[in-house]
């Protein structure tokens, strides 16, 4: 494809994206409510996010041969009509893994203290192990947890050696967390895959998070667990009929975010990166992505001399989902604007801890922070 002439719709609540694209094309910004068949129509190139559903209602009649979506999911988009009908695709695989590891393993640190427990007396079970699982896995492993892993699809390549069945999971472990795509059919189906039945099936009484997709998890079927003690608490950032969501479960949940576990500023600069290359790639282009970097945080050394509980200190003075829950819970209607106002945010990666003690500094360094 040449850049002479070529047009690129864009949301314009892609961060970070302005000025890099407009010396090779013309680049037109819409609110992600405003892109619709009408906009696309005489675009070449069209960006978005997951909020909107890119189908042959919207492609229709466009002359649209590419489009980037700045997530790590891709079922907003209608994959079998864009291979049909000759339009090419790009999607941002790991680009916020480790901010939904941070928002996990925050959201573990909170409920642990609540219940005063010790996590690494504990067991967790990772549904679901690509680039977000491997995360949260590499995390719990570091604080000392014992981890349970599922993910029928890859035991099928790699052999059963290192998975358990969810039937294990659920007699096993203290915490359970969903991180799959959303499949809707076929022999690794997950839409609820959390179920009434799984649920029924749960022998600790876990905690359970679902931060990966909301009908990954049946929200009627969970909020019963939870009135009836199957499930002892939930961390809810993905719900079923987002922006709507079941208030019921939202205020029954010790966490309940709008989906925004992988809003990170750290993870939305490598989505925008690796979208603004790959149009690169259409285009034929280099395009220079060195200065696409977030912005520092306000406070960007943390010390811990003296502290009690430094791993926990550390990680939640660098994020606290306690705050988004507050602001949810106090404005359900909302949903989407509070995702849409969402501050900076920086990942483990962004901060320098002091005073940290030899067996702490280790623990540390494994989740990212600097020393």
């Amino acid at each position: 494809m040449s850049s002479q002439n070529i047009h690129i719709v864009a949301d314009s609540k892609i961060p970070f994206l302005k000025g890099l694209l407009e010396p090779y094309a013309q680049v037109s910004y819409y609110e992600p409510n405003e892109i619709t068949n009408a906009v696309v129509r005489d675009a070449d190139i069209l960006l978005v996010r997951s909020r909107t559903k890119v189908d042959k209602r919207l492609l229709n009649g466009s002359r649209c041969k590419f489009i980037g979506t700045a997530t790590i999911g891709h079922d907003h988009i209608d994959t079998k009509y864009c291979q049909e009908n000759g339009i090419r695709w790009q999607n941002a695989p790991g680009c916020n893994a480790s901010s939904v590891g941070q928002y996990v393993l925050a959201s573990i640190l909170l409920w642990a203290r609540s219940k005063n427990r010790d996590i690494s007396e504990m067991t967790i079970g990772i549904i679901g192990v690509g680039h977000v699982g491997s995360i949260v896995e590499k995390y719990c492993r570091a604080l000392g947890m014992k981890v349970l892993l599922n993910d029928p699809p890859r035991a099928a390549v790699e052999g059963n050696q290192k998975f358990v069945s969810l039937e294990e999971i659920a007699a096993q472990a203290d915490i359970i967390t969903f991180h799959t795509p959303l499949i809707m059919q076929g022999e690794y189906a997950t839409c609820h895959l959390g179920s009434a039945a799984f649920f029924d099936s749960l022998q600790r009484s876990p905690l359970v998070i679902n931060s990966a997709r909301g009908a990954v998890v049946d929200n009627y079927a969970l909020i019963r667990a939870l009135n009836t003690e199957k499930v002892g608490d939930a961390v809810m950032d993905c719900w079923e009929g987002e922006p709507r969501l079941n208030t019921a479960l939202m205020f029954a949940s010790f966490i309940a975010t709008p989906h925004t576990a992988g809003y990170s500023s750290d993870g939305k600069a490598n989505a925008t990166r690796m979208i603004v290359e790959a149009v690169a790639k259409e285009l034929g282009v280099t395009i220079d992505t060195s200065e696409l970097v977030p912005p520092t945080p306000p406070v960007s050394t943390l010390a811990l001399a003296r502290n009690s509980d430094p791993i926990a200190t550390a990680v939640l003075s660098s994020y606290n989902p306690l705050f988004e829950t507050r602001n949810l819970k106090r404005q359900p209607y909302d949903f989407e604007k509070l995702r849409n106002s969402y501050g900076i945010r920086r990942e483990f990666l962004a901060y320098t801890v002091t005073g940290a003690t030899d067996n702490n500094a280790t623990v540390l360094r494994e989740l990212g922070f600097k020393l």
